[in-house]
């Protein structure tokens, strides 16, 4: 009850949002449910215009683009949740532990990062992609890695704060432990700044990813994602299609749908009235 309260004193960007993530979530969850066709099924001409079969027209093979769309949302947005997932918990922990320990642990960390840092992140990923191979789990290890970076900025930035204030001390002359002053004492406090990080954090990966496939180093076909489909698709562009624009709108869609969430999260978080 106290969320639709919640809900219902939300402004009306913040209900947009959550009505565009509710749109997607659906369509990854029930795809092969809701989708009229199989992922890789061809069942008419390529490019071919929207129709009663065909909703939204045929990809470049002749596949039914509204079927990729629904199984795209599935994939790309099921790999940003993990990844996202697995970067946060990599550099929360890594974070909250320099915070906490200080001394030769902090210096250590954190140099390691400023090293990682100083590589652009879409070369870096190129770099180790073309080494390692493209697949799923490649993909998930080199991005979360990459992105854990920004998420060990801000979270030992955060600890910092939380770690000099009196509560953390009395908690210290218990004799209590680091696991339990970093669980109960410096996580809770520090979860409004992390959970919207964590909004931004899924969009950059969202969008990396999507970024990935359409260099041709993100999901491999046949498997369907947005920014492969706007690859495979682009040529349309020159003969006046617009079939690359339907995946395009998607990621823009969902981008600016966990934006509006975050945004409202934050004015939340900050205490502040309208």
């Amino acid at each position: 009850m106290a969320f639709f309260k919640i809900i219902r004193q939300s402004p009306l960007s913040a209900r947009i949002g959550l009505i565009i993530i509710f749109i997607n979530v659906l369509a990854a969850l029930f795809a092969p449910v809701i989708a009229p066709y199989s992922e890789t099924e061809i069942v008419a001409d390529v490019w071919a215009p929207s129709s009663s079969g065909n909703l939204l027209g045929t990809d470049n093979l002749g596949r039914d683009l509204f079927t990729r769309l629904l199984y795209g949302a599935r994939n790309t947005i099921a790999i940003a949740i993990v990844t996202t997932m697995l970067s946060f918990l990599t550099g929360i922990v890594c974070g909250f532990f320099a915070a906490t320990l200080g001394g030769w642990v902090d210096q250590i960390l954190s140099r390691i990062i400023d090293i990682m840092m100083a590589f652009p992140t879409l070369i870096f990923a190129l770099m180790v992609l073309s080494v390692v191979g493209t697949s799923v789990t490649a993909l998930i290890a080199v991005i979360a890695l990459l992105d854990s970076t920004r998420v060990y900025r801000l979270s030992r930035a955060v600890a910092m704060d939380i770690g000099v204030m009196e509560f953390v001390e009395v908690a210290r002359l218990r004799g209590e432990k680091i696991w339990w002053l970093m669980r109960h004492e410096i996580l809770p406090n520090a979860m409004p700044p992390l959970v919207a990080e964590f909004g931004l954090r899924f969009c950059f990966v969202f969008l990396f990813i999507a970024a990935l496939s359409f260099l041709g180093l993100g999901i491999k076909p046949p498997a369907a994602d947005w920014g492969g489909m706007v690859r495979e698709n682009a040529g349309a562009i020159t003969f006046g299609i617009t079939t690359p624009l339907w995946p395009a709108s998607a990621i823009a869609f969902l981008t600016v749908g966990v934006n509006l969430i975050v945004d409202w999260f934050l004015h939340l978080a900050s205490g502040l009235k309208d």
